[in-house]
């Protein structure tokens, strides 16, 4: 395998923004617009070279790069803590129970609710892969690396994490969550929010969308049946986010709609089962049918950081690793590699 994740820079622009048009909107961390995107890029920058381990309001942003062609094939990206320039709401999918003693009857009312009970968290997000590559395990390969990376940098993350997924769009690229409730306070239909919110981010909604709890009785079928439910193309983010141990709270985003899925840093999987080995030696005779074990591997700090797949066979004092991945991350025998299971 010739791919590998690595921090992204200004000269990943173009490839980023192809990318980013190709989500269909709703993609609030990867908007189709080149303004936005420089500035990202250039916050990315400045992250990767701050040198002091303190928690700060970082953006670290990566590609996956095929090194055989040269070309940028994904992206994703970590905030270090979500809610520092302005406040990270969320709504809360809440019940208020109510019984009447003339009636006999209790009932139950469920209800959204603005919350401020996330900020301060790490987020991972922004993940997309280009629609040719979307097998062999290269979106695993971008979802995890993320992880060894705050792995590798604990003291600059959260001791939580979020996840937001998109909600559901349907095929005329409308949002029926945000017309069930945004839409009727903004005067915009969706595609004209989601432009907006590419060139200037979604804090507009934030300011104007009522502060009162929401009965969800009161909004239309179509609204209710969205509400915490990913987009199709978000299923699979879904389950592997699950897999890493993190589960849905009842937190929406105040956007869409769609699910926001937490975890405890230190109990994600990727995190707590990840190993640093040194390498011992390189070879080519170990592999699939060599009894090699094949891993996610990586190695490197901030702007050197570096991910793929590779193989390994364990040794009395560290790690064989097959010569291609050493190749690919940069290491020789006598570094260290951080390193977990592919599964």
């Amino acid at each position: 395998m010739s791919f590998i994740i690595r921090p992204a820079s200004l000269a990943d622009l173009q490839p980023i923004y192809e990318m980013a048009k190709r989500t269909g909107g709703g993609f609030t961390n990867l908007p189709p617009d080149r303004a936005a995107l420089t500035t990202k890029l250039e916050r990315t920058a400045t992250a990767f070279a701050r040198m002091d381990d303190a928690i700060g309001d970082d953006l670290f942003t990566f590609v996956l790069e095929n090194r055989a062609t040269a070309e940028v094939r994904g992206t994703c990206q970590i905030f270090s803590r979500v809610g520092q320039k302005w406040p990270f709401y969320s709504y809360r999918l809440g019940t208020l129970t109510q019984h009447s003693v003339e009636l006999d009857q209790t009932f139950r009312a469920e209800m959204l609710t603005l919350a401020t009970d996330l900020e301060g968290s790490t987020e991972v997000g922004g993940l997309f892969l280009h629609p040719a590559e979307r097998s062999g395990g290269l979106g695993m390969l971008i979802a995890r690396s993320r992880y060894l990376f705050i792995r590798n940098h604990r003291p600059r993350f959260a001791d939580k994490i979020l996840a937001e997924l998109r909600g559901v769009i349907d095929e005329a690229g409308m949002s029926p969550f945000w017309d069930g409730i945004a839409g009727r306070f903004f005067g915009m239909n969706f595609q004209d929010a989601d432009q907006f919110n590419a060139a200037r981010g979604n804090q507009f909604i934030a300011d104007l969308m009522p502060k009162h709890p929401i009965y969800i009785a009161m909004l239309s079928e179509s609204a209710r049946a969205v509400i915490g439910v990913p987009h199709p193309t978000g299923r699979a983010a879904m389950r592997m986010l699950e897999n890493e141990g993190f589960n849905w709270e009842r937190y929406v985003d105040i956007f869409d709609g769609g699910p926001t899925m937490t975890a405890r840093t230190d109990a994600i999987r990727t995190i707590a089962e990840a190993e640093d080995s040194l390498i011992i030696g390189l070879s080519n005779e170990i592999g699939e049918h060599r009894g090699g074990e094949k891993v996610l591997a990586a190695c490197g700090q901030l702007g050197d950081f570096r991910s793929t797949f590779g193989w390994i066979e364990q040794r009395d004092g560290g790690v064989l690793l097959d010569e291609e991945s050493a190749d690919l991350l940069g290491v020789a025998e006598g570094d260290v590699i951080t390193h977990i299971a592919r599964r």
